[in-house]
């Protein structure tokens, strides 16, 4: 009794710190946001190819295609933002979006909670320790991790397609050397959302090479993006280097995109195939062409 007690107690614990993590750090970026923009004054507004561009990619995201590939890539094929840019765009422009995302799937799906919380908390640090390190980076260092970072991502989809992952976990928690693993590996992936890769589809790997159950993955994902993207959006906030009418247009319709999808979740499942193709070909000359850019920029 006493030990069932206990468990309890942590479970209570673990969703408290959960909860009261993602309320704060999201309260934190929307005040400093609104002081950046005050202070600013920018007169750049959203577009409508913006909010068109987070649409559809929060909709392809919250489904689990993910959305910073697409982004990048429509980004750098239409030439807006800059490059140098381009990160924070992505990470202000998409924190309001998955704070909905993250409430909804973290109520619906249920993870073991102590697992969920400290991998959403190691995502935070290695976020925060990453947009410290992207917001120094010259332009072309950016160029060349971001194209690096879209071959990554098309890899990990292609792999999704061809069903290279290995089978599928029904566990819903982790015990011992796999919990170290697993939390481990989420302070990594907060690191590399600064510069781009997106996290759904290596933490669907992870989890299942760790035996869980592929649902499991929506709630640790949107958990940990709904912490550790306001956690990176802060280091850009501060440096200023992001796009503030494109940040706005991505946060417009990412809500849009976001609430449209996740009836379809339960539904779709492996009907994404195709459109997984498409999103790979896209993705593909993106990242060649933000290498071919960084290559000319260092011979000039």
């Amino acid at each position: 009794m006493t030990r069932a007690i206990r468990e309890n107690n942590n479970v209570v614990s673990a969703q408290v710190i959960l909860y009261a993590s993602l309320v704060l750090v999201n309260i934190a970026f929307i005040c400093a946001w609104v002081m950046r923009m005050r202070r600013r004054r920018s007169q750049e507004r959203p577009g409508a190819g913006d909010i068109a561009i987070g649409v559809g990619t929060n909709f392809l995201d919250t489904l689990g295609i993910g959305n910073y590939a697409q982004i990048t890539a429509l980004f750098k094929l239409r030439g807006r933002p800059a490059d140098a840019l381009i990160p924070g765009t992505l990470n202000v422009g998409n924190t309001i979006p998955q704070l909905v995302s993250s409430l909804i799937f973290i109520t619906a799906i249920k993870v073991e909670p102590v697992l969920l919380t400290c991998m959403v908390l190691s995502a935070a640090a290695g976020a925060w320790i990453g947009a410290g390190i992207v917001s120094r980076m010259r332009q072309r260092t950016i160029q060349l991790f971001m194209g690096i970072a879209l071959l990554i991502a098309a890899c990990f989809f292609i792999m999704t397609n061809v069903g290279v992952f290995p089978p599928a976990g029904t566990a819903m928690s982790l015990g011992g050397w796999r919990f170290a693993v697993a939390v481990g590996a989420n302070f990594i992936l907060g690191a590399l959302m600064c510069v781009g890769i997106g996290n759904y589809a290596p933490s669907m790997a992870i989890l299942a090479l760790l035996g869980m159950h592929p649902i499991a993955a929506y709630p640790i994902m949107s958990g940990s993006d709904g912490v550790l993207i306001p956690v990176a959006s802060l280091g850009f906030l501060k440096s200023g280097r992001f796009a503030p009418g494109v940040a706005i247009g991505l946060t417009l319709g990412g809500v849009v995109g976001t609430l449209l999808a996740v009836p379809l979740v339960k539904t779709l499942g492996n009907h994404l195939t195709a459109l997984r193709w498409v999103v790979i070909g896209v993705v593909l000359y993106a990242g060649l062409s933000m290498l071919r850019s960084a290559w000319l920029a260092r011979r000039s």
